[in-house]
């Protein structure tokens, strides 16, 4: 039972935008893997969907990901935050699944993805990456 004589201490608590100081290098980031991913993706899909429909689908919904991630970083509000949340969560679990599964089994994995060896190909940024997100969401909140 809520004691009445106590004010709650989230009440009337407006979070941080997730898109200011901090933010705006996480956005730019999370922009620029956006930018990498759906390019990647798309010349992949294109010219090479033949060799490695599972690769190349795999970018797809990574180039996905990262667009919604860096829109609703950008942008205010709890339905951003909240699906900001959502992406960069699925972000972090892709990454984990397919880093895992490319060194698991590399047969299926001869192609890469933005994900695959934990992101070894880009720096493994897109494994740091949701880590920081996550961080800077809570961070703001």
């Amino acid at each position: 039972m809520v004691d009445p004589g106590v004010a709650d201490p989230g009440a009337g608590h407006t979070p941080a935008p997730t898109g200011q100081g901090f933010g705006r290098v996480l956005v730019a980031i999370y922009g620029i893997f956006a930018l990498a991913a759906t390019s990647r993706s798309a010349v992949q899909l294109a010219t090479e969907f033949d060799k490695a429909p599972l690769a190349y689908l795999l970018s797809a919904f990574a180039a996905i990901v990262y667009i919604v991630a860096t829109v609703s970083l950008a942008r205010k509000g709890a339905t951003s935050r909240r699906l900001a949340t959502v992406a960069i969560s699925i972000e972090l679990v892709g990454v984990l699944i397919v880093g895992a599964a490319s060194e698991l089994f590399p047969s299926i994995f001869q192609h890469p993805t933005v994900w695959t060896g934990f992101g070894s190909g880009y720096l493994f940024v897109p494994l740091v990456l949701p880590f920081v997100g996550l961080w800077w969401l809570r961070h703001t909140r």
